[in-house]
């Protein structure tokens, strides 16, 4: 695996990988290169025998405090259209991994740190987590996929009033929201939390889980019968596989599966 970046560190040392945002000088923020140097991990990381990965940010202060203005504020029009689609790039990537995602999110997960956080499977946070679309108070908007994936988390409304409003919400109301799953003491507390449902899922068939996975994403935008048909025949294609045979004989015989 490829880890010669400049702005991100990913250590696959073990199961579950974790993907760290590496510029706290800059409160981790979004530029070009980061988002260049995602792009191509994240494509690596398809292909990859990991079973997870968390995506956190280095430092105290941030997860990722948002895109990096300095950069941005030049741009013409089309530079800053091609910079959106780079952006929505890496997280339509981050969405497709074949294992779960969990953003561990300490600090600031402001603008494109927070579309980067919803574009992963899972958000945990710590205590001190702020979140927000802020981008009107700059004359923007969302530009990483905010406007598509906010709605579809907290509904219409209460997206709208989040991203018109531009205003920051707090760990404790991001759960009432639905937002993130569970909040934690402080990062080392956040990411053993983490780590504690990794092992939950990873008992479970990796395999399984990836086609859940990308049977969910496959099926969520259509109607529900032609979601049900995209189940249907996603349940016929697992079963004689491997994995399932283990585990159904293992429940048979009553024993514990072992899922390799």
């Amino acid at each position: 695996m490829t880890n010669n970046f400049e702005t991100i560190v990913l250590d696959t040392t073990g199961e579950v990988g974790i993907l760290t945002i590496n510029r706290p000088a800059k409160l981790n923020a979004l530029n070009i290169q980061v988002h260049r140097e995602l792009k191509a991990c994240l494509t690596e990381l398809q292909n990859s025998k990991l079973k997870g990965l968390i995506l956190i940010g280095e430092g105290e202060k941030a997860f990722i405090a948002g895109a990096d203005i300095a950069e941005m504020k030049p741009m013409a029009s089309g530079e800053a259209q091609a910079f959106a689609e780079l952006g929505q790039q890496v997280t339509l990537l981050m969405e497709s991994l074949p294992f779960p995602t969990i953003a561990a999110v300490n600090g600031f997960a402001l603008g494109g740190g927070f579309e980067m956080a919803m574009s992963c499977d899972f958000i945990f946070a710590s205590k001190n987590a702020v979140f927000g679309l802020p981008e009107v108070k700059l004359g923007l908007i969302p530009g990483f996929g905010g406007t598509q994936r906010l709605a579809r988390i907290v509904g219409e409304r209460r997206a709208k009033e989040l991203m018109f409003s531009g205003r920051n919400v707090t760990s404790e109301e991001a759960k009432s929201l639905g937002i993130i799953l569970e909040v934690f003491e402080d990062k080392a507390k956040l990411l053993e939390g983490c780590q504690n449902w990794f092992k939950l899922a990873n008992a479970n068939s990796n395999y399984a889980i990836a086609r859940a996975k990308e049977t969910l994403r496959d099926g969520i935008e259509k109607s529900l019968v032609e979601g049900l048909a995209v189940e249907a025949k996603a349940f016929g294609n697992i079963f004689q596989t491997e994995q399932m045979i283990e585990g159904t004989t293992a429940f048979v015989e009553k024993r514990k599966a072992n899922f390799k």
